[in-house]
């Protein structure tokens, strides 16, 4: 028996009133999308001020964006952090944005996708900050006393502070941010070395090292001869004599003046220690970790004399009359 096919009424206002609230409903979701499409493009239409280059950590976009507001960009740490995972993550390293003012848009863009060229300097140990702020003036296009000006403001330590190694630094930097870049480094390295050392970072006796190791390394021919150097500058302080070491007085611009004795009896300047007993103010120079721990571990001798020798290394002395024997060979 074949069962009849029935049709059941449908109430047809009731069908109306639930199309009328679908297609509601999908005015308000279109409204919706309207205002996050364009409360996105008004975020990413903003001007927003930044460096010609920044740095970008190693990490996830949660943890860049962190880092970025930490250093005052002015990015938000949900919306941006969404747009970037759209956008691309930011690469690790130097980013060129090529101006100091650009849209949010643009900014996000070449986080993203603008590396930044990057030069090579190489700061050696025994130079001063003259010398290398009168190379990347040249080399970046910079102003040699914009640069002075920035450190001065940055830190008190006339000199040494800097390491001297290869550096990478990106074309675009400005004065003031290669000079934290310089010094967010310096701190991390030195502190780490004398925390290695000492199980903690003393301020006071790091200094006091530092002016030695600067005068080592002025001195010294090479990193052998270092601990010897040192143990002569301690000598002579335990015994109250003046330091008469000629590298104390190629400080700053004088960095490859040649010390004569004419210079040694008109520079009246505190780093000339054959007229002030004592160490200098300030270090005279960059330093090398050799260096560094040749001053705080100095070979234990009874030397206080050395000179230059013709094998280009010095020969080492106790008392004054060998010291001139020594002279005259």
């Amino acid at each position: 028996m074949v069962t009849p096919y029935i049709r059941v009424p449908i109430n047809t206002t009731k069908k109306r009133a639930m199309n009328k609230t679908n297609f509601q409903i999908f005015l308000i979701l279109c409204d919706i999308a309207l205002i996050i499409i364009y409360t996105l493009l008004f975020h990413l239409s903003r001007p927003m001020s930044t460096a010609s280059v920044a740095f970008v950590p190693q990490g996830s976009i949660a943890q860049i964006i962190t880092y970025m507001v930490e250093k005052k960009f002015d990015l938000h740490p949900y919306a941006d952090k969404y747009l970037l995972r759209l956008i691309g993550k930011p690469q690790a390293g130097w980013v060129n944005f090529n101006q100091e003012v650009l849209t949010r848009g643009d900014f996000l863009y070449k986080l993203s996708h603008s590396k930044a060229p990057l030069k090579v300097i190489t700061y050696i140990p025994g130079e001063t900050k003259e010398i290398l702020f009168a190379e990347l003036a040249l080399a970046f296009e910079l102003s040699y006393e914009k640069l002075h000006q920035e450190y001065a403001a940055a830190t008190p330590y006339v000199e040494g502070l800097i390491v001297p190694e290869t550096y990478y630094i990106p074309v675009g930097i400005s004065e003031k941010h290669l000079i934290h870049f310089l010094l967010a480094h310096a701190k991390s390295y030195h502190k780490s070395v004398f925390e290695k050392i000492f199980g903690e970072f003393n301020e006071t006796k790091w200094q006091k090292f530092i002016i030695i190791a600067s005068i080592i390394q002025k001195e010294a021919a090479n990193a052998e001869e270092m601990p010897l150097v040192s143990s002569v500058i301690y000598n002579r302080l335990k015994k109250d004599m003046k330091l008469q070491m000629d590298g104390t007085l190629n400080y700053g611009e004088y960095s490859h003046t040649k010390v004569t004795p004419k210079r040694i009896k008109e520079d009246t300047s505190p780093y000339n220690t054959y007229m002030h007993k004592g160490l200098p103010p300030y270090p005279v120079c960059s330093v090398s970790k050799e260096a560094i721990f040749a001053a705080i571990f100095p070979k234990t001798t009874n030397y206080l004399y050395f000179v230059k020798n013709k094998n280009g290394t010095h020969t080492f002395s106790q008392n004054y009359e060998t010291h001139l024997e020594n002279i005259r060979n």
